[in-house]
């Protein structure tokens, strides 16, 4: 009989042990199986002194300066998809956030949702998965929870991630510092996590395999900041992409935006993919691009810069900064018509975050 068989006749043994291939709703339950996969998994994976306390918190030294925090939560599906893995996801996702508040990451929190059921060996590869972008970042992973669900109420697995991180400069990174006259600098072509993560769930094959831009974006901020360019502004382009953020930066710092969307660099097979799907590719998600407002005269450098550490070659100036009061985004096409810029009123790919 198998070990799956022997749990549902309820021939398994009162005495929990640490044999089972699948998580258990004991998993959860703040026993001896519970007390077993953080102390046999996920304190091995993210080993730092933090966690070798065995508290329920963590007591940080943290450097002088300003103070960032974030969170966020990932629920993608599948949880392995060309390119990336939910574990990565949420290392990078809180890390990536930190970056565009101006602040270096320093420690995260994890908080594991686990399905009843879900395979050992799934879970095992997403936490080393975490903890070689943990490493990767320079981040200390230092506290965290797992709590288990009845199978059915969770697709495998759902991840919260928080992150703390230093602001070491005086620099005000946010949208009321953008100015008018500034320009607008994006960090490679656009749409490739969305579409790369819709196939993978849907089965669809394209007749190029499209990967993830999923990335961590540090290098490419702090070389910004470091070589004293005057950035106002940054935000990464996840859900809802490019034209979300365009459009949510506008009416924050309530100004008016152009974009000029010849100059939006999007890979053929993203397009082509978005054309057959009836999809915008200034909507689709990214996990591995931001852009950076800055001032005009920093324009030219801030772009041979970022073309050196944003780990892609589509580099582009797509847009300036215009006068206040409108909050909001005009694109001009390829043929001069200008249109405005408005959300979807929709969700066009849910679960790809």
């Amino acid at each position: 009989m198998s070990e799956r068989d022997e749990e549902q006749a309820g021939l398994v043994c009162p005495v929990p042990n640490d044999r089972y291939s699948r998580i258990l709703l004991a998993h959860g339950g703040g026993g001896r199986l519970m007390h077993s996969l953080v102390q046999r998994l996920l304190i091995p994976a993210f080993d730092n002194p933090a966690l070798r306390v065995g508290h329920d918190g963590a007591v940080l030294d943290v450097p002088q300066g300003r103070v960032a925090f974030t969170t966020d939560s990932y629920v993608v599906n599948p949880l392995f998809f060309p390119g990336g893995d939910i574990g990565r996801l949420a290392v990078y996702g809180t890390v990536n956030d930190l970056a565009m508040c101006g602040a270096r990451p320093r420690f995260l929190s994890v908080g594991l949702i686990l399905e009843e059921g879900l395979e050992m060996a799934t879970l095992e590869r997403v936490v080393l998965a975490m903890a070689e972008a943990a490493r990767e970042c320079a981040v200390e992973l230092v506290t965290g929870d797992t709590k288990v669900v009845d199978q059915g109420n969770c697709d495998g697995l759902f991840i919260n991630t928080s992150g703390i991180g230093v602001v070491d400069h005086e620099r005000k990174v946010s949208p009321g510092s953008v100015e008018p006259g500034d320009v607008i600098l994006l960090s490679g072509d656009v749409g490739r996590h969305g579409i790369a993560v819709m196939a993978a769930r849907e089965g669809i094959e394209f007749d190029t395999t499209l990967v993830s831009d999923l990335a961590p974006l540090t290098s490419a901020v702090f070389a910004l900041m470091d070589a004293g360019i005057e950035v106002h502004c940054l935000r990464d382009l996840t859900r809802g992409g490019l034209g979300g953020a365009l459009v949510e930066l506008a009416e924050t710092a309530n100004v008016g935006m152009t974009l000029r969307e010849s100059h939006v660099p999007v890979s053929e097979a993203v397009r082509g993919a978005c054309e057959i799907l009836g999809l915008d590719p200034l909507f689709v998600a990214n996990e591995g691009r931001f852009i950076a407002i800055v001032s005009k005269g920093d324009a030219s450098r801030a772009l041979a810069i970022m073309g050196a550490h944003a780990g892609s070659e589509a580099v582009a100036h797509i847009g300036e900064v215009l006068g206040r009061g409108t909050g909001q985004v005009i694109v001009r096409g390829a043929l001069g018509v200008e249109r405005p810029l408005d959300m979807p009123s929709g969700e066009q790919l849910p679960r790809i975050c």
